[in-house]
């Protein structure tokens, strides 16, 4: 969902969920995201908070050809350091 709203493939807007990465930001891939300042914690757990943490651990040389190159090279990438285990 997160690649969909970045390239514009759903009709949400951009703004509404992230903020791009200052120029001035030279490491990583050229879609780095932050999340829009929240003034609640109702927002905490919003779906953009959540994913922006995983989007800025995406290597440089990612591939954001397309939707099916981005899931393809999703699935080569260990996301272990995420897991919460209980």
């Amino acid at each position: 969902m997160c690649y969909k709203i970045v390239f514009g493939l759903v009709k949400l807007e951009f703004s509404e969920f992230f903020v791009t990465a200052p120029v001035t930001i030279t490491h990583g891939h050229p879609y780095r995201l932050f999340v829009n300042l929240a003034r609640h914690n109702v927002r905490k757990d919003f779906f953009a908070n959540r994913v922006v943490k995983y989007s800025s651990y995406l290597p440089a040389d990612f591939d954001f050809s397309s939707i099916n190159c981005f899931k393809r090279n999703l699935n080569k990438i260990d996301f272990t350091d995420f897991l919460i285990i209980h």
